[in-house]
């Protein structure tokens, strides 16, 4: 079996940057999208082992993506991961709330990615 593969969903080129050079480090194959409509298209398609999809996106927000996405029933088992530069009280709850399956928050913490990629992936 080939390596795992991972959608990111990020509109900010300096944190898509960061994410694929570190999932590659990591030998995942990365599929990237922009906004939301994208994610959905790229999910649909590439049938990735894990999303990471950001909240805050310009054409369709990761509520709403990730709320499509958990609908879907040929989609609904891929494990979403918000990540959010919104650490307030409430946001991982509402995240969860949206079908997010975990959530990590900006900037992203090294080891917890880790942890959770081992976690969904193995």
């Amino acid at each position: 079996m080939g390596a795992k593969r991972i959608l990111v969903v990020e509109d900010n080129r300096d944190n898509m940057t960061l994410i694929v050079d570190v999932l590659s480090a990591f030998d995942y194959e990365v599929i990237q999208a922009v906004d939301g409509e994208m994610g959905l298209e790229l999910a649909q398609a590439e049938k990735p082992d894990l999303i990471l999809m950001d909240l805050s996106l310009p054409r369709m927000d990761g509520w709403t993506a990730t709320g499509q996405l958990k609908a879907n029933p040929s989609l609904k088992h891929i494990p979403v991961i918000a990540l959010t530069a919104h650490a307030m009280v409430g946001d991982k709850e509402r995240a969860l709330e949206a079908g997010c399956d975990d959530y990590l928050s900006k900037p992203i913490d090294l080891a917890d990615l880790a942890k959770k990629l081992v976690q969904y992936l193995g």
